[in-house]
């Protein structure tokens, strides 16, 4: 516990990136001492009690500030997320997915009392029980080896980490998504700075979306309440193509924007499902923002942001 205020304290790696950020404010709200730990120092400023600059490769850092901070939860969210960096450079996918972790792992292992550890994975794993294994990119690799890593940790080594899968997350905030790419297009468009229509490869590939608030949300019912060891998928009830989303953005703004469908190939050729969502279900979480909400909310963000840098 905090020795000063007595409060919780919560140590959140990645900090500074987009699900980062909405993290640090949602666990400080809910009465937490965050103490965030980022790879750049100004995202995390007003929204965490105390800031370290760390990148999560840099092992004897990490142990130095898991001692100092002494958190009773850990929110892991640092690493590589983007399949195409992961082909350029698979050896620093794994260095920051899976060494990362291990070291993160260790580091709380290393205390006293061991804090509840929370591994966000990614809902682009694959099955390893294949002969042989066939993922569909280096990011797949790294994040399933991530999650049977840390899971297989916890009955090692006896402590209290699982590991939460969510599936694509939207909402305001400047992500690198689809939704995060249309809605920064449509800022600029309706400002008239480009007549470029926004590409897509496909209108039918179907995903699953939740809003980043909803997941953060699972992520606090998952660190107080989750089982140690367990898999925890993370979702909403409902997939949706990327037509039906170009059309939400169109109902959001009122007016239809200038796209074009470049009918390419998938780039996962493995169909998303409806994630399996009973066990998160079962401790009391679920999703409560509207799809049309975060897309309302993720457009604001995006003109706000574009006005400031305008």
């Amino acid at each position: 516990m905090d020795a000063v205020g007595m409060r919780p304290v919560i140590l959140i790696t990645g900090a500074s990136g987009f699900t980062g950020v909405h993290a640090c404010g949602h666990f400080r709200a809910a009465g937490m001492r965050v103490v965030a730990v980022c790879r750049r120092l100004e995202r995390c400023l007003h929204v965490s009690d105390e800031t370290v600059v760390c990148d999560i490769t840099e092992r004897q850092r990490i142990r130095q500030i898991m001692r100092a901070s002494k958190p009773d939860y850990v929110l892991h969210l640092a690493g590589m997320n983007d399949v195409r960096t992961s082909w350029n450079d698979p050896v620093a996918c794994f260095e920051a997915n899976v060494l990362g972790t291990l070291y993160l792992l260790d580091a709380a292992a290393s205390l006293s009392q061991s804090p509840r550890v929370l591994i966000v994975g990614s809902a682009l794993g694959f099955d390893p029980s294949g002969d042989p294994p066939r993922p569909t990119h280096p990011y797949s690799l790294s994040k399933t080896l991530q999650t049977l890593t840390s899971r297989a940790w916890s009955h090692l080594f006896d402590l209290p980490a699982l590991v939460a899968e969510p599936t694509n997350l939207i909402g305001p905030g400047g992500s690198t998504g689809l939704c995060g790419l249309l809605a920064a297009y449509i800022a600029r468009w309706e400002q008239g700075l480009t007549n470029e229509p926004f590409q897509v490869t496909t209108l039918t590939e179907r995903r699953n979306y939740l809003d980043v608030r909803d997941a953060v949300a699972a992520y606090e019912t998952l660190l107080r309440a989750g089982k140690a060891g367990a898999l925890y998928r993370i979702g909403s009830f409902e997939l949706r193509s990327i037509g039906d989303v170009l059309s939400a953005f169109a109902a959001a703004i009122g007016r239809p924007f200038p796209y074009v469908n470049l009918q390419a190939p998938p780039r996962d050729p493995d169909p998303q499902a409806i994630p399996s969502m009973g066990p998160l279900l079962d401790i009391g979480w679920a999703p409560r923002i509207p799809f049309a909400q975060s897309i309302r909310d993720l457009m604001a963000d995006a003109r706000a942001r574009h006005s400031r840098s305008s």
